[in-house]
């Protein structure tokens, strides 16, 4: 079993959870490799009593990897999802964050996850992937895509076509174009509706529109959405998760369901449900407990 090991987190400031992931890895004699871009630098294992002399860094992904371990937050997650997702290497996420839908396996169980994996005693949760060309340039999104205005307080106009039939078009500070995925996410702030991973649906999602009848539209994602936006300011943003784009007013956005998905490992006891129901505190009442 080899493993492509992600991490945003600083080696000196949480020496604990690094040290603890590296030792289970060697422990169960398994190969890994680090992102060279991580901030786990060689001189940083020195410091908490690793010997870095066998420990790989690799600079780009390739298809000879079993599984990707993401420690940190979904952050770290959404960062590498074009680079795992196109070589469809599944991805387990170790939650050191806060809210954790996407990274929902903690650092204290390292060794029981390392267990169920050479067990397969895991599900793949396939998670979509949206796609944006705008401008000459194509970027994706595991969570959503999002049009708002820039430099402005004032609304925007976002003409709105699917399959090349007019929708609408919606006078709002934005408007997000969410995946199952990301429907916990921006979307559900913004009055959209929870959707399980594996439904083949997208949501369409104005922000704080100035027409309240403009609700959170549900579309299958075999819908080709294209958009238009108007305004004030010559130009607008545009993000992929959490990156961040200006375009120029009037530039068309195409926007689809990708190729490829995220390959998500998916554990009995840490199941989307679940997941649901410990975040959102699903029945969490006083009244009930005991």
């Amino acid at each position: 079993m080899k493993i492509a090991l992600f991490t945003n987190l600083d080696a000196i400031e949480n020496n604990d959870n690094i040290f603890s992931i590296i030792k289970s890895l060697k422990e169960n004699d398994i190969k890994f490799e680090i992102d060279i871009n991580s901030q786990i630098s060689k001189s940083a294992l020195k410091n908490i009593n690793i010997d870095d002399g066998n420990i790989k860094y690799f600079t780009e992904l390739n298809d000879s990897y079993d599984f990707a371990i993401s420690v940190g937050g979904d952050g770290t997650i959404l960062k590498s999802v074009e680079k795992i997702g196109r070589l469809s290497i599944p991805i387990i996420g170790l939650n050191t964050g806060r809210l954790g839908f996407l990274a929902n396996s903690t650092i204290q169980i390292i060794d029981t996850v390392l267990e169920k994996l050479k067990n397969n005693d895991f599900n793949i949760s396939e998670r979509s992937i949206i796609k944006a060309e705008f401008e000459g340039y194509e970027k994706y999104a595991l969570n959503e895509i999002t049009l708002s205005r820039k430099n402005t307080t004032s609304l925007i106009t976002i003409e709105t076509k699917l399959n090349n039939q007019y929708l609408n078009t919606y006078w709002a500070d934005g408007l997000i174009i969410s995946t199952p995925t990301g429907s916990t996410g921006y979307s559900l702030s913004c009055g959209g509706p929870i959707i399980m991973p594996d439904a083949k649906n997208l949501v369409v999602t104005p922000i704080s529109p100035h027409n309240l009848n403009a609700r959170p539209l549900v579309i299958s994602d075999d819908k080709k959405i294209e958009i238009s936006v108007n305004g004030r300011e010559s130009e607008y943003f545009i993000s992929f998760d959490s990156k961040i784009y200006s375009v120029s007013i009037n530039s068309i956005v195409k926007i689809e369901k990708a190729s490829y998905c995220l390959k998500m490992v998916e554990f009995e006891d840490d199941s989307y449900l679940n997941t649901l129901r410990e975040k959102l505190m699903w029945g969490k009442d006083k009244r009930t407990e005991q």
